[in-house]
Formats: C-alpha cells, structure tokens, sequence
C-alpha cells in the first residue's frame, strides 16, 4: 500500500542532495534527475518541498515523468488536507478577463489577437508574442505582404472557388497550413489537440512542433480521417533522443507523413521580451524559465530554455544521411532564407520533398529577410527549384490576400504558427476554427475578386511586386560550385 505523507515532511526535502516535489497528488524524489534536467536544477529547487503540479501541467506531456524517473522515485501521495494554502503574493495574479466575446464576432486575426492577449498569462503572451532584438524581421515579414499590390481580372465567372490543393501528394481542403508552434497548452488547456481539432474541418495540415505540450498520440486523437500532420524536429546533442523520437514517429506514419527539420534557429536568438517576463510571476512557465544562468546566456526566457540541448552541429553531408538512416519518412526543411540554400536542397531530392522559407517567425536573426524575399530570389537566380520541390512559406501572415500572394509568387502551402496559438488562446478549440475560418473566406474572397478559380490558377499575372523586388538580393548567384543535378550523397 502507497505510503501517505503529510506536506510538512515533504517541505523537508528541499536540498541539491535530497530533493522532493508533489506532482497530480504524488510525492517523488528527483534528486538523481536534477543534474540532467534540461532547465536546469534550479528550476526544480524553486519548487522543491511542495505542490508544483500547476507549474509542471503545461509544459510536460503526459509520460514525462515515466520517462524520467525511475520507477522507486514515486514514494507515495500526499495527504491534501496537509498541503498549505497559497499565499496571494507567492502566486500568479491571474488575469481575469471579461468574459471573451463569442467568436463568431471576431472579424480579423488582430481583434483574436486582442481577446487572447487578455486570457492568457502574462509570461505566456510574452512567449507567444516575442521576436529577436528590435523586432524588425517580425514586423517586416507581414509589411511585405502589404507592399504587394493585386491584379484583379473582370468578366470572369466567379461562380466557383476551390481551395483544395496537395502537400507532398497529400490532398488538402486549403493550402493554409499551422506551423510548428511550442508550448500550445500556455495559451489554453486544449492545447495541440485544440488545434488539431480546430483545423478539422478545413482539411488542414498541421505540423507538430518538437517541443510539443502533448504527447504525439494525444494530439493526433479523434483527428478527422484524413487529416495530415507532419512532425518537427530539433536534432539533439544527444543524438540518440532524437532517435527514440523519430522512432516513435516512424509507428504513427498513418497520420505524420513527414519530418520537419528546423534549420532556422540553430541556437536560440535575444528575445528580449521574452527574457524580461521571466520576472514575471507565473504559475504556468516558472518551471521552465528559472535556469542555471552561467550555462544558458540570457538565460531566463522560456526560448532559451527550450533550446537547451538542441544540437548546432548540423550540415547538408551529415545530417541528411542520419535522418535517412533513422526515418523512411519524406524530409521537408524548415528556415531556408536564401537562393543558395533553396539550390542546394533540391540537389538532395527525392529525399527532401519540401522546403519552408521562413525566418522562424523573426525570432531568430533580426533583419534576416521575410520568406517574400526569398521566394523572389528563388524566381530570379533558380526557379528550376518550383519544379523539383515544393515550396512552403510561414511569417508574418494576417490575412487571406497575404495566403494568396504568396501562392503567385510559387509557394505551395502557407503557415500560419502565432495566428494559431493566439486563436487557441482566444477560445481554445472554438478560437482556432474562426482563426481558419476568417482565413479561408479571405482566401475564396481574394480568388474570387482576382478571377481565379482553382489553386493551379494562381500565378505572378495576378501580382504587382515590383515595390518588393526592388529590395531582394542583387549579387552573384552564387551557384558555379553546385552541380545542377549533382547526386546527393545519402
């Protein structure tokens, strides 16, 4: 029979050497795990001695626990009556909002935006909101959209619009696509199995970020049949994490069809909001943002804790190989940002059946170029690219004119990563679904008023971009070393 502690024996506990935490009504000694958590060992000090179920929940999919510790770490539970009662100022100050308006009133992404930053928790929105440095590359990336004037054609019947496309061969009700998104149960309990869900209906793709609040298996739950979804990776150090990873992964290949391999932030960029939140009281992300400072530079945001442990030793003759090795899944590239590398890719065809321009949402490298830019290099200096992959793109969008454009301009499917996440913390699942919903109207509104039928109709006659143009790269091609069709070395 379980042994029943009284709270005041586990406040004890609470030393480097001897080390206790109550989690969902459970005592554990995570004394041997506090050296190799990834946060750190002060993150689990700050909490040692007491209940930090409420700090834990929304961060750590279910299993984390099991995985971790071994099975003698669980000494029993806890008697609740025993457990202190919070003190005001030793807990996060919920926000407590309004009741948020019905959802169906929301018109555009920025009042979704507005309703969510006022449910969610401060640090949380910090998280979700940030970008690197002065924030140029974030704000660039949806200005440049609007720098991109349409051309409607008339006297055409516009009776019709089809939306449906394919992904990797995969058909879709919308080219529109949610991105790898961390931590999606900091905006609302449902989490990525909210979004999941919320997409449903507009047979969407979504791409399930490495840094996942939920397990695999839950997310992809009760999913439509159908329903794509591709996973995200952040190679680790260790590679052999990674491995159990895409193993996993490999067992679910009837709904994750593919890997998405991040290439845009191979170490975490200064995301000064972010890092100031961490003084924040939350009860919520303290269990993440509390770190050892000498190890993490900058060390309290909830990003840098995140990518403690993420490998920055990856390259095209290395990588590629290994995941070869580990996954008979298709590889779609995530953060290509200019021609070159876009060249480069397609020499590793079939392999790699997709790339994503993206500037990681402007929270990596601050004034690197929107995923606009690159697309336009790519038409300018090696558009045989469009013909071997398919060209996704992500950042910065707001509005369905925004999805359209970027279809003329060659991209095959567009992300959205905040919009999601800002949706879900709105109205959880129910916030998601207006978040495609108003996309999608835009979308079929835009095709409509331009003339254009079908996906396949869309194209540069549609789009002035000259004002665009003028800025994008206009050097060398840099593609002399590179073979055109040099065979990869897998």
């Amino acid at each position: 029979m379980a042994k029943v502690f009284d709270a005041a024996e586990v406040v004890k506990h609470t030393s480097a050497d001897d080390c206790w935490v109550i989690l969902y009504n459970t005592v554990y000694d995570v004394t041997e795990f506090l050296p190799s958590h990834p946060g750190g060992t002060k993150i689990i000090l700050k909490l040692a001695g007491r209940d930090a179920t409420e700090e834990y929940d929304p961060i750590h999919p279910p299993g984390t626990l099991e995985e971790n510790l071994k099975p003698e770490a669980k000494l029993g539970t806890v008697d609740p009556a025993t457990l202190p009662k919070p003190n005001a100022g030793e807990t996060e100050k919920v926000k407590i909002a309004a009741e948020p308006p019905g959802m169906q009133s929301l018109l555009n992404l920025d009042e979704i935006e507005e309703v969510a930053t006022k449910q969610m928790s401060k640090k949380g929105w910090a998280y979700y909101y940030s970008a690197a440095d002065d924030l140029i590359s974030k704000k660039l990336n949806n200005l440049v959209y609007k720098q991109i004037l349409l051309r409607p054609r008339i006297f055409v019947d516009c009776t019709r619009c089809d939306t449906s496309t394919t992904l990797l061969g995969h058909k879709v009700g919308t080219p529109l696509y949610v991105s790898p998104s961390a931590m999606a149960r900091l905006a609302h309990p449902h989490g990525e199995h909210g979004i999941a869900q919320g997409i449903s209906q507009f047979g969407a793709l979504q791409i399930v970020s490495n840094n996942a609040s939920m397990t695999q298996a839950q997310i992809v739950d009760g999913s439509a049949p159908g329903q794509i979804f591709g996973w995200q990776i952040y190679v680790q150090n260790d590679r052999k994490k990674s491995e159990v990873q895409l193993a996993r992964i490999n067992k679910m290949s009837d709904k994750y069809k593919f890997i998405c391999l991040t290439l845009d932030a191979p170490v975490p960029g200064k995301r000064e909001l972010d890092e100031k939140a961490k003084d924040e009281p939350s009860s919520v992300s303290a269990a993440v943002t509390v770190g050892d400072s000498a190890k993490r530079p900058g060390g309290g945001g909830i990003g840098q804790q995140l990518f403690f442990g993420t490998a920055s030793d990856l390259t095209w003759k290395t990588t590629l190989p290994w995941l070869a090795k580990n996954s008979p899944l298709p590889i779609v590239l995530k953060g290509l940002q200019t021609h070159e590398d876009a060249y480069l890719a397609m020499q590793y065809a079939p392999q790699v059946k997709a790339i994503i321009l993206s500037n990681h949402g402007g929270r990596a490298l601050d004034t690197a170029p929107p995923a606009v830019h690159t697309l336009l290099e790519i038409r300018k200096y090696c558009p045989e690219v469009f013909s071997r992959l398919e060209v996704w793109v992500d950042g910065g969008i707001k509005r369905g004119t925004d999805v359209v454009k970027a279809l003329c301009l060659g991209a095959r499917g567009v992300g959205i990563g905040r919009a999601a996440l800002f949706g879900l913390g709105a109205g959880g699942t129910d916030g998601v679904r207006r978040t495609f919903e108003i996309l999608q109207a835009e979308i079929e509104a835009c095709m409509r008023l331009l003339g254009a039928e079908k996906i396949d109709d869309l194209g540069p006659k549609f789009i002035n971009s000259r004002a665009v143009e003028r800025d994008i790269y206009d050097g060398h091609p840099g593609l002399e070393n590179v073979g055109m069709w040099a065979k990869a070395n897998l």
